[in-house]
């Protein structure tokens, strides 16, 4: 996929004495250090000449060292503006849009930019996890890695240093949103930070990186995420030195898939989901919601304590294929009065056994006592699939005979209440949970309905919203 503020003075950056390379690879040399207007495959009057003089095979026009960054930065000729941060005068941009929008060519040319030519020698690179980092900012299909046109002077990654080597001397150290205190004492140049809105930790990793870019000149971070209106995610963009651009899906369209656009807007056009997760819309919580995402952030943790009960609910689909509704599958346990929210396993498109399969497998990861599974749709047939899955807990079926927004009003007051708590993050559930009752909420609320019936289970009276089905 395609895609710092004080004194303007930067140091070159020693190379290697030993390399880890052969000695018949050739070593590059970049010219460092480079400032302000030095800076120039950020400046769109460069890219534009740049591509005006590759459209028209009139390379020649550019100087020598034009010519040369072009061939060491090919990107400089496919990259949308947008992509690109300003060369100067900021200290964090956040690149946020849809899904395939070109979030992480962005990021990883950017930096790649910064360690082989803009000057810098060390970078933090941040995700959601250490594996994401590796598989989707490092060994990703737009990872830094796999960016590098020659294959010869491709990064090197240690995965027990935790340490992304470049051609000329300048690292990368990886860290997870998972542990702020893994920032304390490293110091750096630049910071790349990936999916910022969806991190556990946000402001407290966010806030212990910023004291650690302190090497350089003009230190900066580049963040690149999915929209989501977290409270921390709120106040990094409301910063006064926050840069802020956006896009959209469609605007990457000639990098992706023929017709992947098309079918994403048949399937979602229109829906609060595709405002967020396509077009990289910021969505509020929607006038008529039941949840809201303030009661959700305020109740959440980040290990469950020791817990005195825990089941696993399922609202199974009515049909099953690539356009049937999910199965909503979630786990919950509870102590003191209090639910924890502690996987969402839902899924699409899953055949019967499928999702039996699916519910059975997080039932035993959670030590589940039981799973309660709605039987609205499929009758005894539910408990005749989950026991050909294997099921080795009791299987409690149960009907509804409430609406669903009726149902879920009491959970919600539970929310409210402060008795139920999220371990960690559940997006696409609470996503849906924040969607659901509002005007123009399409689909089923599978997820929500799963969740409905694991806390009514929980917390409230085992008779209430269903009757037993014997």
């Amino acid at each position: 996929m395609p895609g710092m503020p004080d004194v303007i003075i930067r140091k070159a950056i020693p190379t290697r004495t030993k390399s880890t390379k052969t000695a018949t690879t050739p070593k590059t040399n970049y010219p460092l250090p480079l400032s302000g207007a030095g800076w120039q495959p950020m400046q769109q009057s460069f890219r534009q000449r740049a591509r005006q003089a590759n459209k028209s095979s009139q390379m020649h026009l550019l100087s020598a060292e034009e010519t040369r960054l072009v061939s060491q930065n090919p990107w400089i000729l496919s990259a949308r503006d947008i992509q690109v941060p300003p060369p100067d005068g900021w200290r964090s941009f956040v690149f946020m849009g849809g899904r395939g929008a070109g979030k992480t060519r962005a990021g990883a040319e950017w930096l790649r930019w910064s360690m082989l030519q803009g000057g810098c020698g060390r970078a933090a690179l941040a995700g959601p996890a250490l594996h994401d980092v590796r598989e989707v900012m490092i060994d990703g299909p737009s990872g830094l890695k796999w960016i590098e046109p020659l294959k010869c002077r491709r990064p090197s990654y240690s995965p027990s240093r935790r340490i992304l080597s470049f051609d000329n001397g300048a690292e990368a150290h990886v860290f997870s949103a998972e542990d702020p205190d893994s920032l304390r004492g490293p110091q750096f140049d630049v910071a790349w930070c990936d999916e910022i809105a969806a991190w556990l930790r946000g402001q407290a990793v966010w806030d212990t990186l910023q004291m650690g870019l302190r090497l350089g000149a003009d230190p900066r971070v580049m963040a690149t995420t999915t929209p989501r209106p977290t409270p921390f995610f709120k106040a990094l963009l409301a910063g006064p030195d926050t840069i802020i651009r956006r896009a959209s899906m469609a605007e990457n369209a000639a990098n992706l898939s023929a017709g992947f656009v098309a079918a994403m807007e048949a399937a979602y056009g229109g829906s609060a989901l595709a405002r967020q997760e396509i077009h990289g819309e910021m969505l509020e919580d929607p006038e008529g919601a039941l949840f809201r995402r303030q009661m959700i952030d305020a109740a959440r943790v980040e290990t469950p304590p020791m817990l005195e009960d825990v089941i696993v609910a399922v609202d199974p689909p009515a049909t099953s294929g690539a356009h049937a509704d999910a199965c909503g599958i979630i786990a919950a346990g509870v102590r003191d009065g209090v639910a924890y929210v502690l996987a969402d396993a839902s899924a699409p498109g899953l055949k019967p056994l499928d999702w039996a399969r699916r519910a059975v497998v997080i039932s035993r990861e959670v030590g589940a006592r039981e799973i309660i599974a709605e039987a609205n749709q499929g009758g005894e047939m539910v408990r005749q699939v989950l026991e050909s899955a294997g099921v080795d807990v009791p299987v409690r079926l149960v009907h509804a005979r409430l609406g669903k927004r009726a149902r879920a009003a009491p959970v919600a007051t539970l929310y409210e209440q402060g008795r139920v708590a999220h371990v960690g993050l559940l997006p696409e559930l609470e996503d849906q949970m924040c969607r659901f009752g509002a005007e123009g909420f399409r689909g089923s609320p599978d997820r929500v309905d799963a969740l409905v019936w694991a806390i009514w289970a929980l917390l409230l009276d085992r008779a209430g919203p269903w009757v037993r089905v014997l």
